[in-house]
């Protein structure tokens, strides 16, 4: 044994030393005999770098920088996940919100308005305007178009009708703008065009005037935008 550790020793001497200089000692286990050991414990290696084993050596006394092919292998390796860059949300956009329309229509008729061929509001006309159509443009934010529309009956020239339904548009614009700062109030006489009366010639006249009255009436349209 002990011609053999000299052997050993004199090869390790024999080493060429760039092979020496790379290879790094390998510490036996304490007690363990499955390798040939210096006095420190290193395991001895050939001039060619291999660990020297006994002949009690099993596969099972194999030291990780003599035989690392026969290291276990790491349970199931496991490459890492790779960072991905964090997802920004795409910033949420509102839809827009529709505007509600202030959109409506007042239709004063009869001799509660005008009475038989005139063109001057009596005050329940007055009243009704203030109501129906003042009160209900306060709710609108925006007025894109207020018109009067004025109607006459039959009774009389279409000349003389014509001009009678523009007096009576005019008279309730003139009381609309008095009542608030309105936009531009459109006014159109239709004359005796559209009639919504039914009523005989025949009829005694005071019995006409009365079944025509319907005719006699003033339609105010507006069309806007509400708050």
């Amino acid at each position: 044994m002990v011609k053999r550790l000299a052997h050993i020793v004199a090869l390790s001497i024999a080493m060429p030393p760039a092979l020496a200089q790379t290879m790094t000692d390998v510490q036996a286990r304490q007690g363990d005999g499955a390798y040939l050991q210096d006095s420190r414990g290193i395991v001895v290696r050939s001039p060619f770098g291999l660990c020297w084993r006994s002949g009690t050596w099993t596969p099972g006394d194999a030291l990780i920088g003599c035989d690392g092919q026969l290291t276990p292998p790491v349970a199931n390796p496991t490459a890492p996940e790779p960072l991905l860059p964090a997802l920004v949300p795409p910033p949420v956009t509102q839809a827009p919100v529709a505007p509600v329309p202030c959109d409506f229509t007042v239709t004063l008729a009869n001799d509660e308005i005008f009475g038989f061929n005139k063109a001057v509001l009596s005050q329940s006309a007055r009243r009704r305007l203030d109501e129906q159509v003042v009160g209900r443009l306060a709710a609108c934010s925006r007025i894109d178009q207020l018109t009067v529309f004025g109607h006459a009956d039959r009774l009389g020239t279409p000349q003389y009708n014509q001009k009678l339904s523009e007096r009576r548009a005019g008279a309730v614009a003139e009381h609309l703008k008095n009542k608030g700062n309105f936009a531009e109030i459109e006014t159109r006489g239709l004359g005796e065009t559209q009639p919504t009366a039914s009523c005989a010639n025949s009829l005694p006249r005071r019995a006409l005037v009365e079944c025509l009255a319907p005719d006699r009436r003033v339609v105010i349209e507006i069309r806007g935008i509400a708050k």
